[in-house]
């Protein structure tokens, strides 16, 4: 799979945040975010800024990106700023200068308070504002391109899991377990792994985002295995939960309230559909439930190039769905020192309702066929 963007991509995306700018009375807008740096240059290296303007790109590195720069950018001219000669704000201020740049915002969320005031020194006599989110909501629509990214990263985590999930057996570690699942990523072509692998037992599962940690598998164990995959930038984000061996009626109750929550957000998933409402749906189940007090909040978030990107779905979030966007369903229920269980999924926003990309099997019971 190429892992170049597509030129139209980044034309499309450049002209409508120059649309954006232009909108506010801008001229000129200075990017910290990695992601945000990938999404409108293709850059994938560190150490960059990027100072875009209504006419003119260009990514602020120094000597040891500027061969991968040059390479990766498209429609983006490479600076070589002398880290030694002369700090970033002067960088900034001298190409402020040259293209008469005046009205600049800046994403204030992506950038450290002291970073932040050594540059606001050379570009003192600029005005400048504080703009976030911007290009966050561009991102939010994805691209036939970006879709496939994450829909590959997904099926190399379908698979991942499969195999992993043959060498759970009594006295598994949690930490063994989670090393075997980011082995078979690796061997699969993953990038890396999206987040911090969760792979928890027992009691553990309590914890929602719990770490690995020495524990051993024990029968009649909840086992929750939180984990993505990354295809050229962008993740997968899946959950999957289980009940190892023997299990009490208590525990399948829980698991099963889980899974027909997360059936009622995905049965009315479509565009036009508020993120508040889809999150109501599964709270109604989980509410009605005897787990009430022991769900967690919350329905899910949107996927991309970042982990937890727009919209963040939950009770609050009036943003309505579109096509193109791909977000997370995974309800959850978390009864400390008992355990709790999670079921996620990444999920494309269509035309005309929803495509899974994530298809990993929900059996949650787990025999000992592997002893």
């Amino acid at each position: 799979m190429t892992k170049v963007i597509p030129l139209e991509s980044i034309q499309r995306r450049q002209k409508l945040l120059r649309a954006q700018l232009h909108s506010r009375r801008l001229n000129a807008y200075i990017v910290f975010s990695p992601e945000n740096l990938r999404y409108l240059t293709g850059y994938t290296g560190e150490a960059a800024c990027l100072l875009f303007s209504l006419d003119y790109c260009y990514l602020i590195t120094d000597y040891r990106f500027v061969q991968q720069a040059t390479t990766e950018c498209q429609l983006t001219q490479i600076i070589e700023r002398d880290r030694d000669a002369q700090s970033l704000g002067q960088c900034l201020a001298a190409l402020c200068n040259e293209f008469h740049l005046t009205a600049i915002a800046f994403e204030s969320d992506k950038v450290s308070v002291a970073q932040w005031q050594k540059i606001a020194l050379d570009l003192a006599g600029y005005h400048c504002t504080p703009l976030n989110s911007c290009i966050e909501e561009l991102r939010k629509k994805k691209e036939a391109w970006e879709v496939e990214q994450i829909r590959q990263a997904a099926r190399i985590g379908d698979e991942a899991l499969a195999i992993a999930l043959r060498t759970l057996k009594l006295g598994v570690t949690e930490k063994a377990f989670a090393t075997t699942l980011e082995y078979q990523l690796a061997q699969l072509g993953s990038e890396g792994i999206a987040f911090a692998t969760i792979a928890v037992f027992g009691e553990n599962t309590a914890l929602p985002h719990g770490m690995p940690s020495q524990k051993s598998l024990a029968d009649g164990d909840f086992i929750t295995i939180d984990f993505g995959a990354v295809v050229n930038g962008y993740r997968s984000d899946m959950t999957r939960s289980y009940i190892y061996g023997s299990a009490s009626d208590k525990q399948l109750a829980l698991i099963q309230t889980v899974l027909k929550a997360q059936q009622a957000a995905l049965n009315i998933l479509r565009p036009g559909i508020s993120a508040c409402e889809a999150n109501t749906r599964a709270q109604e189940i989980l509410e009605a439930s005897e787990f009430a007090q022991h769900a967690g909040p919350g329905l899910g978030h949107g996927l991309g190039l970042f982990l937890h990107e727009q919209p963040h779905i939950g009770a609050h979030c009036m943003d309505q769905l579109s096509s193109g966007f791909v977000v997370t369903v995974e309800p959850g229920i978390y009864i400390p020192n008992f355990g709790g269980a999670r079921f996620e999924d990444d999920v494309l926003i269509t035309h005309h309702g929803i495509e899974i990309l994530t298809q990993a099997p929900k059996h949650y019971r787990l025999p000992h066929e592997n002893n």
